[in-house]
């Protein structure tokens, strides 16, 4: 055994990191918000409100207690969903410190701020001092990670040491991690295919074909790359796994819970109504908002952004959208 490795948030991809870590014999503990589920995971050894059918092995320390967690752990993993990423770290602050570092788990643009999450982390923690941030990003369905399939993503750092350290210490059994120093392409990148997916769903539930999701995401790719420009990052970022990968694993995997939600909104449901039969958070519902304000402020067009943006908060029907996504002015590709 090696150092602990914190991981705080137990929703499925933190379950599904707490079981490949455990897989790599790493120490680790998970950090579960609700008590009852903590009782529920230490007795049965599976997560099921989150991750059912995968088992927890017994060496995963599961805990409510955030200072139990965090003792003596050098990498912290928040796997927390964006909403929630700036309340949380608050409440921990007093339990972290410089020797720490931070790995970004959730894909997404925080409402308000605009900042991506680790600007989050850093703009919490920076009274204290200045936190060492990563993110891990990839294609990734945490029921397929937890079972052990192969899969590759990439951690990301400008800090050379820092993401050389995470690929090392976070590489497990079936579980590849490349570097990459544009910390702002992965981010960018991961938060705003989600909103894509929702529309690629959005096309399926309304019963149009291949040829119209295709060009759909390749058209949303453009406007990914087109932020990712305006904010500092690479364009060459979307063309590897926390772009193009990730955009069409969750595009087109029936895993995907913003696909899925596109496809409700299709066949003709209300965003309220498919929020309410959702146990877990899909992201891209809240990261429309940030994005649009985001490509709003920097002058960025992103019209598919703008239309889904107009589905889930301003009554357009789906099928307006599509419409009026066809008939804007006809332009070189």
């Amino acid at each position: 055994m090696s150092f602990p490795i914190a991981i705080i948030g137990a929703g499925g991809w933190g379950t599904a990191l707490a079981i490949t870590m455990a897989r790599a014999e790493r120490e680790v503990r998970l950090w579960v918000y609700e008590p009852y589920l903590v009782e529920t995971i230490i007795a049965t050894r599976e997560n099921p409100i989150y991750l059912p059918s995968a088992r927890v092995p017994e060496s995963v320390r599961v805990s409510n207690s955030m200072r139990d967690v965090l003792s003596g752990a050098p990498i912290v993993i928040i796997a927390v969903p964006s909403h929630v990423y700036r309340s949380v770290l608050s409440e921990i602050r007093p339990l972290l410190n410089p020797e720490m570092s931070f790995v970004s788990a959730a894909k997404g643009i925080e409402n308000g701020t605009l900042m991506r999450m680790s600007e989050v982390v850093v703009d919490v923690l920076k009274p204290a001092f200045l936190p060492k941030v990563a993110a891990i990003s990839g294609p990734t369905f945490a029921p397929e990670v937890a079972r052990g399939e192969p899969t590759a993503l990439v951690v990301a750092s400008p800090d050379e040491r820092l993401r050389l350290f995470l690929q090392k210490e976070l590489s497990a059994p079936r579980f590849r991690l490349y570097t990459n120093s544009d910390l702002i392409g992965v981010e960018v990148g991961a938060a705003v295919k989600n909103i894509i997916a929702i529309a690629a769903g959005v096309v399926d539930g309304l019963g149009l074909g291949s040829n119209t999701t295709a060009a759909l995401i390749t058209r949303g790719l453009a406007e990914i790359m087109r932020l990712v420009d305006a904010c500092g990052g690479r364009r060459e970022t979307l063309a590897g796994l926390a772009g193009l990968g990730d955009l069409v694993l969750t595009s087109y995997g029936s895993l995907s819970r913003n696909r899925r939600v596109g496809v409700a909104l299709g066949q003709g449901k209300h965003i309220d109504e498919v929020i309410s039969n959702m146990r877990m958070v899909a992201e891209g519902v809240k990261t429309a908002k940030s994005t649009v304000a985001l490509a709003r402020k920097l002058k960025v067009e992103m019209p598919i952004a703008e239309k889904m943006y107009s589905v889930l908060y301003e009554g357009l029907q789906p099928q307006d959208a599509i419409s009026d996504l066809l008939e804007r002015r006809l332009k070189e590709e």
